[in-house]
């Protein structure tokens, strides 16, 4: 394990590259995100001016402020002009309100579309108003006119036709929550994009101006929940003091429809007021809770909940006073619920004991608890079930505790998908667990259904998303890595979207209307999460990272005191084969899933090979379905995932010219990082196979350039931090 004061080194050296990046002021950094808005091509501009020749904002509210700012902003941009605002005079208008701020949306004859529409949701629809045809952005809430708003000016920055507009939409899923696992000392675990944004130390006097942009940019994906600290929780967060700055960020965070959160540390009753126990049913402690949430709200009227680590990886909880996870959830849902909160409490439990499989760890833990959890309650579930890898078949609680509001977890910093160095989309990644079905209630019962509530009439739905936003002058550490955050909004609003779609909208937005550089740089971005998954662990590998921070790659490594947390406990490489066998031969976890999904798993003949090695240990001679032992098929794979990033280095190349020479620069940097990394991924990890597998390399796989003595003694990250290419911000 990484000692602590390496780890401070290297946190130290990753802030200074970060800060040192701030400072500096480029034409294209990445600062605008997808809220560009440049002026639109020369016959959109004609078609554009002439149906929007002025604007009209009902309402007076602080989000109806922030409409007419936004349009202010976009159609100056888009239009080249600017665009009269709350205009009296005629011709072609643009009118957003809601039927209680605007008498024309009143009369408009809008009733069934905006009851489709719901608190959240709105319509765009072009209309004849007072002889002119005209676009009405109506909604039922201001917030409902804000989102409808971005989604108009989404289609005008990637030029789609508004003569005809017939548009109803509403979000899918209730919350849509970003998790951001900051420290109060401005600190981010798993953090790769600078520090905090919260700038404790200045709040609540100052609220970065800043903060305003990244509510923006929340707002236009329809993100609507944020939670603000490290789920490895201080219980400082909780102190008067610091409640005047979450308030602060709250009011700041308020007119863009964002509720804020804070994860609560299990053990804050003692570490607070000093009570002597965190015991939920003691009623000291209970009350505790109560008088906290009274004191929450009266400082935040509309905060919304608490968010949970409990009894994991050493955070206190229940289980340490003898207590079920049951008991600590509704003990603290009871404080919350007469303010409307909601209580989310994380599913990564699990507990190292002989004969134990930690992917079904979650599953044992919880799934006895079905149906006893408090109705505001929610149990927020990681997408796979080990923790965030390149790819995972889905968490097999998905589906089987019915009578529990469940949120699926996904990650979009790269924890394991080396960090904001390597370009990967993952809107593939999240789709596939989505679209997978869990047949819980036979065909059709997908995740996706689970996260909106549809498959059991769930009226409380949520998603989260842990964050991969900092100080980086370009918010993510990584201009392509800017698109995850977007596709995670963009899904959470409607899990229907394609990751092509998702693509497309955020590349017009972001890089180039062409249509021929839109089309290579999609393909760089839908063909990016098989391209890691192939460097880093193809077919069904898993946790087979370096230790402590999980950049580059240790198959090897055995050396820490839970067998759960080595590499090698995973792989389980040995000359009989390689592979975790899940079935009724190994730990027999593939029986947590429904059939026929359980018997397809559980069948090496018809397992998909992207899990073959995740439900099965498999011998290096077997034959796989292309026809090649299993030996040779690893390697070829592997081989595969350097050869799509040299793919992907070629195509951006191509784009020289296409992209503002900034951005391309620092593309090209990463991607040039990225290559490096993957070539030593495959190395360092074909070469502790070839010692079990003792088969050769094949045909067409690049032999490994150094040692496995080498490999095991050099650590990437340390390399990469010598090199000073851990972000963009280092090379400014």
């Amino acid at each position: 394990m990484i000692s602590a004061n390496r780890r401070s080194i290297l946190v130290t050296i990753i802030a200074t590259l970060m800060i040192a990046g701030t400072s500096s002021v480029h034409a294209e950094d990445g600062y605008r995100l997808w809220l560009r808005y440049e002026k639109v091509t020369p016959a959109k501009l004609r078609a554009y001016s002439n149906q929007i020749t002025s604007v009209v904002v009902a309402g007076t509210s602080a989000t109806s402020n922030v409409v007419r700012a936004e349009l202010r902003l976009a159609l100056s941009g888009l239009l080249g002009r600017n665009v009269a605002i709350d205009s009296q005079g005629g011709g072609r208008k643009l009118i957003v309100g809601t039927p209680t701020t605007s008498s024309i949306i009143a009369n408009a004859n809008l009733s069934a579309q905006l009851a489709k529409a719901g608190p959240e949701g709105f319509v765009i629809s072009a209309r004849t108003i007072e002889g002119h045809r005209s676009i009405i952005v109506a909604a039922n809430s201001d917030i409902g006119t804000l989102y409808g708003t971005f989604h108009l000016l989404r289609m005008l920055q990637s030029e789609q036709p508004i003569d005809t507009l017939a548009i109803v939409q509403s979000p899918k899923i209730g919350i849509r929550m970003l998790n951001h696992w900051d420290n109060l000392d401005g600190s981010i675990e798993r953090g790769y994009a600078g520090r905090s944004l919260w700038n404790w130390d200045e709040l609540p006097t100052r609220v970065d101006p800043r903060l305003l942009d990244y509510a923006r940019a929340n707002a236009s994906i329809g993100i609507n929940a944020v939670s603000l600290n490290n789920v490895n929780a201080n219980s400082k967060i909780l102190s008067s003091e610091y409640l005047q700055k979450v308030k602060a960020i709250a009011d700041a965070f308020r007119p863009y429809g964002i509720r804020v959160f804070l994860s609560a540390r299990f053990s804050s009753p003692i570490e607070l007021d000093g009570i002597k126990t965190a015991d939920p049913l003691d009623t000291e402690v209970g009350n505790w809770w109560k008088r906290k949430a009274d004191e929450i709200y009266g400082i935040i009227p509309d905060f919304g909940g608490f968010l949970v680590k409990a009894n994991s990886e050493g955070q206190p909880g229940p289980r340490t006073y003898g207590r079920d996870h049951v008991d600590g959830a509704n003990m603290m849902a009871a404080a919350v619920k007469p303010h409307g909160g909601v209580v989310i409490w994380r599913a990564f439990v699990y507990d190292m004991k002989p004969g134990y499989d930690r992917a079904g760890a979650a599953y044992e833990n919880l799934k006895p608890f079905d149906g006893k959890f408090a109705d505001n309650v929610i149990l927020q579930v990681k997408n796979g079930p080990i923790d965030f890898q390149p790819r995972e078949p889905i968490s097999p609680l998905f589906g089987a505790m019915p009578r529990t509001n469940m949120a699926p977890e996904f990650q979009i910093t790269q924890e394991y998908l080396g960090f904001s160095n390597h370009l990967v989309f993952l809107a593939n990644m999240w789709r596939e667990a989505l679209e997978t079905d869990t047949f819980a209630k036979g065909r059709g019962s997908t995740v996706a259904r689970v996260a909106d509530g549809s498959l059991f009439g769930r009226k409380l739905t949520a998603i989260a998303g842990v964050a991969n936003t900092g100080t980086a002058r370009n918010w993510t550490g990584h201009i392509f890595l800017q698109a995850n955050w977007y596709a995670y909004g963009r899904l959470a609003w409607d899990h229907s979207l394609t990751s092509a779609q998702i693509a497309d909208e955020w590349i017009k937005m972001t890089f180039t209307r062409d249509a021929a550089a839109v089309k290579r740089i999609a393909a760089i971005m839908l063909n990016s999460h098989d391209a890691v998954v192939d460097y880093m662990t193809p077919m069904g590998l898993h946790h087979q990272m370096w230790g402590g921070h999980h950049y580059g790659p240790a198959p090897w490594w055995n050396t820490y005191p839970r067998d759960d947390w080595n590499p090698s406990y995973y792989n389980k490489a040995s000359f009989a084969g390689i592979g975790f066998d899940r079935t009724k031969t190994g730990s027999g976890t593939v029986d947590q899933y429904f059939p026929p999904l359980r018997d397809q798993y559980a069948d090496i003949r018809r397992c998909p090979k992207k899990f073959l090695l995740w439900f099965h240990h498999v011998p290096w001679a077997h034959r796989t379905k292309s026809g090649r032992s299993l030996w040779d098929e690893l390697a070829h794979k592997y081989q595969s995932g350097v050869d799509r990033v040299r793919v992907m280095q070629s195509e951006w190349a191509s784009l020289r010219g296409s992209i503002d020479a900034d951005r391309h620069d620092a593309v090209t940097r990463k991607l040039a990082i990225q290559l490096r990394d993957a070539i030593w991924w495959k190395d360092a990890s074909l070469s502790y196979f070839v010692t079990f597998s003792k088969m050769p390399i094949p045909r067409g796989v690049e032999k490994p350039k150094h040692s496995l003595d080498h490999y095991k003694t050099v650590d990437l990250l340390d390399e990469r931090a010598r090199e000073g290419a851990l972000f963009d911000e280092a090379h400014k």
